[in-house]
């Protein structure tokens, strides 16, 4: 979603709606894979009949139904919540997003933290203490207002060891279960399909889909991509301000 299919503002643009629509006639399944969550891509999207890789691969859902979770143990989810606050109250500017399978959760609630966070968690509610919120965590997100490769993506890099940490954005780090990864979940809907990788094509442009990409036999970067992306991939497409996914799409398929 994020710089493949979304512009640089966040816009889906017009074209892909036909498209959408010409895919799904044709048996295509289609399904938008993101950090984002789940309610929040559902929006998005406005419809039932695809299928959602949501909160990095976390949480998978078809046709409106859960196919997959894949959670991270709750005691090292408050751990990492504890690391955050240790983090701030040191002078990084970070803040934390607990993402639930009922909602996301933040205890930060200035209007700068929460201008961050809104735009992709359709469910937030804001608590007191996340360490104490009852739901099945699918993941931990950290957004540092400085660079996350150098400020809470090595502070929570020891996390290694117990969990996946992941730079997935600018700003953002994630931690997740050792084993959720779109690639996972990627994999997990070609079973439920009954389809391989010469079925599928993928696109991405950043670290967090390089997993998803190595699933897909048709895996194309973004020219916008991260340099390591672009590595994995086998093709390169337009950049997500050029429209890259739907020009691609159409041209594999011979649309107008």
């Amino acid at each position: 979603m994020d710089g493949s299919l979304l512009d640089d503002a966040k816009r889906i643009d017009p074209s892909f709606w036909p498209l959408l629509d010409e895919l799904v006639a044709r048996g295509v399944t289609v399904c938008p894979a993101s950090g984002r969550q789940y309610a929040t891509l559902r929006r998005q999207l406005g419809r039932d009949d695809l299928v959602y890789i949501a909160e990095n691969g976390a949480h998978v859902v078809r046709d409106g139904a859960v196919l997959a979770v894949d959670g991270l143990d709750a005691e090292v989810a408050r751990e990492v919540v504890r690391e955050v606050r240790r983090l701030a109250a040191g002078g990084a500017d970070v803040g934390v997003v607990l993402c639930g399978q009922a909602s996301a959760y933040v205890e930060r609630t200035d209007p700068a933290f929460l201008a961050q966070c809104e735009p992709y968690y359709a469910l937030l509610a804001r608590v007191t203490d996340l360490t104490a919120v009852d739901d099945t965590v699918l993941k931990v997100a950290v957004y540092d207002f400085g660079p996350a490769a150098v400020g809470a993506g090595p502070a929570l890099a020891p996390f290694g060891d117990v969990a996946s940490v992941l730079v997935s954005g600018a700003h953002w780090v994630d931690v997740m279960s050792p084993t959720a990864d779109k690639g996972h979940a990627l994999r997990d809907v070609q079973r439920a399909l009954g389809v391989g990788a010469a079925q599928t094509v993928a696109f991405g442009d950043y670290l967090n889909d390089v997993g998803m990409l190595e699933a897909a036999g048709w895996s194309f970067a973004m020219d916008n991509a991260h340099p390591d992306v672009r590595a994995r991939a086998r093709y390169v497409a337009p950049s997500n301000n050029d429209n890259g996914v739907v020009r691609t799409l159409r041209a594999l398929l011979r649309l107008p």
